[in-house]
């Protein structure tokens, strides 16, 4: 026999002791959770966990799960989580919620799940995963990563644009105040000519780190809009707040060190706001409201935070 030469040998890769059980413990600690398996666009792919003891499914924007879908009833069904247990009871919905194509669930009678389910609500099907499921761990990783910018870890540019029509939604539903800044960097182009573009990324990358970690709340949403520009919603926050807010992050990046092997680069940023108005009811205009806001800003000296009126 011919001996193999070494790339004609299969490689087997080694994956640490450490490694693998680390992984074993995620799993074990991941709740039972619904995977959309066909929807509206945008959410299949999605992953709900099911981490509260019960979760309401509609079309209202108030439910846990919330499926802008007109096949959706606005409170459909409802799913309990007792320990390991899941049950599911439609909630008297006119489209009805079926248990893997042959069980339609007769309204308010509870149906307990088994790992791989498919339910129906609608025209919208989910996927059920157990309590402790690898499957729930992997796709919650691959969620993320189609969310989230590559280079930057902000969410991005196609998130935001699922997130924002939801933000404005909800907003007008609770009567809530909401806020959006859109920001970029002063002279970004100035940057990558002088520095070098790896200088330019590192720029993105710890300024977004500086942003993401430092500078924003827990339930805002931050997101790179593209190139070196990013937005932040602000649920709840009225103008003083969105310009406190925008002032400190100006502020905060312009005092920075972006130390780039030895090399100090001086960065600012501009910054436009927008509120939504009471009669306001399109994500498009409010988005656009803040970007000529941002207008003003770099038009007027930069490094400077203007508010729509």
């Amino acid at each position: 026999m011919v001996p193999q030469g070494e790339d004609e040998i299969e490689k087997t890769s080694i994956v640490s002791t450490g490694t693998f059980t680390g992984r074993v413990k995620a799993a074990d600690d991941a709740p039972p959770a619904l995977i959309v398996l066909v929807g509206p666009p945008g959410y299949v792919g999605r992953q709900f966990p099911l981490t509260s003891s019960e979760v309401n499914l509609g079309r209202s924007i108030d439910s846990h799960i919330y499926i802008d879908d007109k096949s959706v009833s606005r409170s459909h069904a409802r799913f309990i989580v007792n320990g390991t247990e899941v049950t599911v009871a439609d909630m008297g919905s006119a489209n009805k919620t079926v248990i893997n194509e042959k069980t339609t669930l007769a309204p308010m009678t509870p149906y307990r799940l088994q790992n791989d389910d498919r339910i129906k609500t609608g025209s919208v099907i989910l996927k059920f995963l157990e309590k402790g499921s690898l499957e729930t761990l992997a796709n919650k990783e691959l969620n993320e990563k189609a969310l989230k910018d590559g280079l930057t870890g902000a969410f991005s540019k196609g998130a935001l644009l699922e997130k924002g029509p939801e933000a404005i939604k909800r907003s007008e539903f609770l009567t809530e105040e909401l806020s959006v800044l859109i920001f970029d960097i002063d002279f970004f182009k100035k940057i990558n000519d002088t520095y070098g573009h790896s200088a330019g990324d590192y720029v993105l990358k710890e300024l977004s780190r500086i942003v993401g970690q430092k500078m924003i709340r827990g339930n805002d949403y931050f997101a790179r809009y593209g190139g070196e520009e990013f937005v932040i919603l602000l649920p709840g926050a009225g103008v003083k707040t969105a310009l406190e807010v925008a002032e400190r992050i100006r502020t905060t990046i312009e005092s920075a060190e972006f130390d780039y092997e030895g090399i100090k680069i001086p960065v600012t940023i501009s910054v436009g706001i927008a509120t939504r108005k009471l009669e306001e009811t399109s994500w498009d205009a409010l988005l656009d409201r803040a970007d000529q806001s941002l207008y003003q800003s770099k038009h007027s000296g930069r490094n400077r935070v203007t508010v729509s009126a």
